[in-house]
């Protein structure tokens, strides 16, 4: 199956070539040629399959190059590092309410669902593709993407990476998490500013034919995991068809019936790869974009305009903390019956104006696919409080936003589906936030908010947070925005 760019100027051959690349050439994001379907039938069968089966089973239908037996393999290894092998297990809150719990691996967020089998499709992909220099991965993070890359990719052979975080856009925690990183081929850059400067630099790091032929010379090339690469944004459709195979099999929904996906949205990676599992065939309601104060993708929604040209607002949810979603070019694309050249024209707009709008036509047909709303911080607070009193359950701050979203949703529309909400962290990497939310007060250390979570709500503080505790902290540069580029270099020239 070929890929082509959503700017219209680049193509190759199979998925193996886009996810080596990562980014295409015309500085525009690689889409299947074709949406692949998934039947009725596979998707029963699908209800007697381990979740690294069901993976393989979804992958393969976009990754025909990758020899099957091999693939199911690495998803089989991928998937073990998370407890109890179950990348996405439900949990029944209340009749028609579930929450998706996708942070039980390695670094305990959703990222890792993706992540941890990225470096084996992008090794693969390179082999496939005759890809002999050294791959350097840039990655740009708003918090949980950069420490999901550096642990699914440290000491991987031919491999190095490097993560630019915003120097105060991110818990605590999260940054622990980055700052005391092991292995030989890993680097870490706080960036002064916000998610959107760390993304527009790697971006024009990506873009600029004059750095790539300079790292080409020193035998490297680039490629990327943040989810505007294919390889990162596939293996999430998965969780969207096991949740669905998880609801047949255990009786709470008929084969066919449909399910709403609610989402903590901020770079729209998560609720696209919804929408491709739509597009394959699985039987979604309505996909439920949730923002917080950053609400730039719940106006467009609503009026068509996207229109980044406001407030900035850090907020307890910092990995929503995103005016310039990336992967929304790829809905873009498809809204516009895939015409690249209008695309290329509105990104183009985005860039110089910092805005764009869509048609009447194209803003009717996301509306038939998409709900958006979004909650204000305080709401979010209230959430974690009245959800942990109500049902005993610890949300993190971005699956409360989620949540209060849902609500919200199922209260206006009277909706009676089955409705799932994906919660994207462990509470625990937000434990300061997430123990004002429900008991008032926090410690300021984040160690001493974890053990106070704990005392308050007998939810077991996950291991990985607490071999932090003593880990040295090896990355601590702070760079300004414009540095970016030496780096790079200065990285790969170590």
């Amino acid at each position: 199956m070929k890929f082509i760019s959503t700017r219209g100027k680049s193509e190759v051959g199979c998925a193996a070539n886009a996810i080596a690349k990562g980014l295409a050439d015309d500085g525009g994001l690689f889409v299947p040629e074709k949406f692949p379907s998934v039947t009725m039938e596979e998707i029963e069968k699908m209800t007697e399959c381990n979740y690294a089966e069901r993976a393989a089973i979804v992958l393969h239908k976009y990754l025909e190059e990758y020899d099957y037996a091999e693939l199911k393999s690495a998803c089989e290894l991928a998937y073990s590092k998370f407890e109890n092998a179950d990348a996405a297990p439900l949990v029944k809150i209340d009749d028609n309410f579930y929450i998706m719990e996708l942070f039980h691996g390695p670094t305990l967020a959703f990222k890792d669902v993706a992540l941890t089998l990225l470096p084996y499709l992008l090794r693969k992909g390179s082999d496939i593709s005759g890809i002999k220099e050294e791959i350097l991965i840039l990655v740009a993070t708003s918090g949980d993407t950069g420490k999901a890359a550096l642990e699914g990719f440290k000491n991987a052979d031919g491999i190095k990476i490097m993560v630019f975080f915003p120097s105060e856009g991110v818990s605590d925690m999260q940054k622990m998490q980055m700052c005391t990183q092991e292995g030989d081929n890993v680097n870490v850059v706080a960036v002064k500013g916000n998610f959107d400067d760390c993304q527009t630099a790697v971006k024009k790091i990506f873009t600029s034919k004059e750095i790539n032929a300079k790292l080409l010379e020193k035998g490297v090339v680039l490629s990327s995991a943040n989810s505007i690469n294919f390889g990162r944004l596939a293996p999430q459709i998965t969780y969207y068809f096991s949740a669905y195979a998880d609801l047949v099999s255990s009786g709470e929904i008929k084969l066919g019936d449909k399910v709403n996906f609610v989402v903590p949205t901020g770079n729209f990676g998560n609720i696209l790869a919804g929408y491709y599992a739509k597009k394959m065939g699985l039987p979604v309601g309505k996909l439920v974009c949730a923002s917080n104060d950053n609400n730039v993708l719940t106006e467009f929604f609503t009026t068509g305009t996207y229109d980044a040209n406001r407030e900035f607002f850090k907020t307890t949810s910092p990995s929503m903390d995103i005016l310039i979603s990336s992967n929304l070019e790829r809905l873009i694309f498809e809204l516009s019956d895939r015409n690249a050249a209008l695309t290329a024209e509105r990104m183009e707009e985005l860039k110089s104006k910092g805005k764009y709008s869509i048609s009447n036509v194209e803003k009717d047909k996301m509306s038939k696919e998409f709900y958006a709303n979004y909650t204000e911080q305080q709401d979010c607070a209230e959430t974690i409080s009245e959800f942990f009193e109500e049902y005993g359950y610890v949300a993190d701050t971005h699956t409360a936003v989620a949540i209060d979203v849902a609500n919200e949703f199922v209260a206006k529309t009277k909706d009676d589906n089955q409705t799932v909400v994906l919660s994207t962290a462990s509470p625990y990497k937000f434990a300061h936030d997430v123990l004002t939310a429900i008991a008032g007060k926090a410690p300021i250390d984040a160690f001493k908010s974890a053990e106070k979570l704990f005392e308050e709500t007998a939810a077991p503080i996950p291991y990985q947070l607490l071999s932090l505790r003593d880990k040295e902290k090896r990355f601590t540069e702070v760079i300004d925005r414009t540095k970016t580029v030496d780096a790079v270099f200065e990285f790969i020239n170590k």
